[in-house]
């Protein structure tokens, strides 16, 4: 039982974990200037959520703890603003500025001698965040002005969003009641590598940065929304009880100094000024870091700005000075198909020259095949297409009334455009698979597979010593490895006698590398490592593996229809059936001296038990912790359920330790474990 003293004591360590986390957040994720490692990070998050575990008593909304936690919600609530979100109007040249400016300084002379702030135009979503003495309490979409969804579970997602003001330790008091308008926004670099990650795993993928971040706030489940990389950069404050501040400028300082990421803007003493800042700010138009339609233009007076009131939802004194529109029309001549180094087929458009933004265009992509179909994009015809930056063009879609004649609609192409090959397309699935190993498409990124660690295990064969063997030619696939000598080493740039006859005896050595890594190593779509141990013991060689069929394989545990097909079809290409044989005669067979039957005897210490292992370890790796737990008849697996038996923890654990908190299952550290084994063997 706790005493008073030390639940005392534990309470103010636990408001202590809170502000530094949150300080920390701010430093990372709004000043880009992190003071300490991801792996302290960590180890505060991790003691936080143990003393919340604890005492849910001590839980608050603030909690740094709290951002993805929330139960998913049946319908938005409905927000009224407590002032009007207002809309702005647009000017397409300087000609529409300066009208824009006359209209203002004819209503009010002061306008003569204003100053402007000119900030950048964000592509994204408005939304508004209430807070109440410090602490977020609600947030909302913008609505229809006056009116918006609750989205405040969503938004608690958002790393830049401070769940508490002021962030920085430095004490300063937040108003009362705090409202602010933001912008929130994917930026393009974290809008690529999502995109990246869902083809890869053969899911959907977003046409563009503002939808995906609008549909990832209306998620009615905050956990989707927390795998979105969603940020905010706030500029307005609407309400702030006790508070006066009296210009744009000042907003924006003070907005910084509580913690919130603002937006590079400019204070402009006249409007010639603010003409030239945009000029600036088109001319670094394609090096933002997010997707940008313009500037806006404000006046910074904020009481002249308040003066000159409203024309219908637009303020009269601020204006959005829209960028030059990179959408234009040309025909689609035809659709090729680049195939990537893991093996995914990407459609592209081959399309009549046109300039865009200052760029001729003869290229664009198509996103995917389910993209082409959706949008019914056919050969022919005139399309609209869009660039952004130094972002490859992309087809919005057909118009459609500018169709003539009897156009077919695409089909997908059956096999690979490279190497020939039949390609691989599950249903529900959109990416569609070149799965020959021997593609030259691939080759590269096989070969940085096969010799990863997880794999074979090829020490000293990084990536860039097998782009040199693949471009000079030694290597057509991963066996011509097994076929390089010192001398052919030596004909590389770098290379001199010690360092070939290192990675000559590496390669020779790898030979001796089990039947589970040998499976690992072949890159059969859905076999990871895990899988490729359940498939070494089932099948003791690989004899086996290849003689399988559908229903053999779908008795194995952890393997579904899609991963049963995806071995099924490796295993039916020529090429891949070729480069077999090929290892064949230079002698990788492993075969596994262990069966099924006999590889968790009963009465081990582990017989029947599930683990699962997460973060990094000191005195072991991962690879022989599993073959330890497997030695003494457990089984590793890859993800938390209800039938794990034990978390082994190390450092930076990740979200599988959050999943074993609310699974209720138990979790070791290493020296626990170690002392479990000890105990277990006598």
């Amino acid at each position: 039982m706790e005493t008073s003293t030390s639940a005392n004591n534990l309470y103010a360590r636990l408001q202590y974990l809170r502000k530094q986390i949150n300080f920390h957040n701010y430093r990372y994720h709004v000043l880009d200037a992190p003071i300490i490692s991801d792996a302290e990070y960590d180890r505060l998050a991790r003691e936080l959520n143990r003393i919340e575990a604890d005492h849910p008593e001590w839980l608050t909304p603030d909690s740094p703890s709290q951002r993805a936690g929330a139960t998913p919600q049946d319908k938005f609530s409905k927000v009224r603003h407590p002032a009007s979100i207002l809309s702005l109007g647009n000017a397409f040249d300087e000609a529409g500025v300066l009208a824009w400016y006359e209209r203002i300084r004819r209503l009010d002379e002061r306008v003569e001698s204003a100053r402007f702030v000119v900030e950048p135009k964000i592509d994204g979503l408005t939304i508004v965040l209430h807070y109440d003495h410090g602490i977020f309490v609600k947030g909302a979409t913008r609505g229809d002005g006056d009116i918006g969804e609750d989205i405040t579970n969503n938004l608690r997602t958002i790393q830049a969003l401070p769940l508490r003001i002021p962030v920085d330790p430095i004490e300063k008091s937040p108003p009362a009641y705090l409202v602010v308008r933001c912008e929130a926004f994917i930026r393009l670099n974290d809008f690529d590598l999502l995109n990246q990650r869902l083809l890869e795993a053969g899911e959907k993928t977003y046409q563009n940065p503002r939808n995906t971040a609008a549909g990832s706030l209306r998620q009615l489940d905050a956990s989707l929304t927390a795998q979105r990389p969603l940020t905010i950069l706030a500029y307005a404050i609407i309400t702030a009880d006790g508070v006066k501040i009296n210009s744009q400028w000042e907003t924006l300082m003070y907005l910084h100094a509580m913690g919130f990421p603002v937006p590079e803007a400019s204070l402009c003493e006249n409007i010639d000024e603010t003409l030239t800042a945009y000029q600036g700010l088109l001319e670094r138009r394609d090096r933002l870091e997010f997707e940008a339609d313009g500037a806006v233009i404000k006046l910074n007076d904020l009481n002249l700005a308040a003066d000159l009131g409203s024309v219908g939802k637009d303020p009269r004194g601020a204006l959005a000075f829209k960028f030059p529109a990179r959408e234009v029309t040309t025909q689609l001549v035809e659709i090729g198909v680049n195939v990537g180094r893991t093996g995914v087929l990407t459609p592209f458009a081959r399309l009549d020259p046109v300039e865009v933004g200052g760029v001729i265009v003869k290229q664009a992509t198509l996103h995917n095949f389910d993209y082409i179909a959706e949008k019914d994009i056919r050969v022919g015809d005139f399309v609209t297409i869009k660039r952004a930056g130094d972002v490859i063009p992309y087809v919005i879609g057909p118009v459609i009334d500018r169709r003539t004649g009897v156009k077919e609609k695409y089909i997908p192409p059956m096999k690979c455009p490279v190497c020939a090959q039949t390609v691989e397309h599950f249903e529900g699935e959109v990416a569609w698979f070149c799965v020959n190993a021997a593609c030259p498409a691939q080759l590269v990124r096989n070969i940085e597979h096969y010799v990863s660690r997880g794999s074979m295990n090829i020490v000293g064969l990084g990536i860039k010593i097998v782009e040199q063997l693949v471009e000079s030619g030694l290597v057509k696939d991963v066996v011509d490895l097994y076929l390089l000598d010192e001398r052919s080493l030596l004909s590389l740039d770098g290379f001199a006698k010690k360092k070939a006859n290192n990675l000559v005896e590496a390669i020779t050595a790898s030979k001796a590398a089990p039947l589970d890594r040998f499976i690992t190593s072949l890159g059969i779509r859905g076999v990871g490592e895990v899988m490729a141990r359940d498939l070494a013991r089932y099948y003791r060689s690989l004899d086996g593996l290849m003689q399988t069929n559908r229903e053999e394989l779908l008795t194995i545990e952890g393997v579904g229809p899609n991963t049963a097909q995806g071995i099924l079809d490796w295993f039916s290409q020529p090429g891949n059936r070729l480069l077999l044989d090929k290892f064949k005669q230079v002698g990788i067979w492993p075969v596994e001296t262990q069966s099924a039957e006999n590889s968790t005897p009963a009465g081990h210490l582990f017989d029947g038990m599930n683990f699962v292992i997460t973060g990094s370890f000191t005195t072991h790796s991962r690879d022989e912790l599993s073959a330890l737990i497997e030695s003494l008849g457990g089984k590793v697996t890859n993800s938390v359920s209800k039938k794990t038996a034990y978390l082994l923890v190390g450092e930076n654990p990740g979200s599988k330790y959050d999943n074993s908190r609310e699974l209720g299952v138990t979790t070791l550290d290493q020296v626990g474990f170690e002392q479990l084994v000890k105990a277990g063997q006598g």
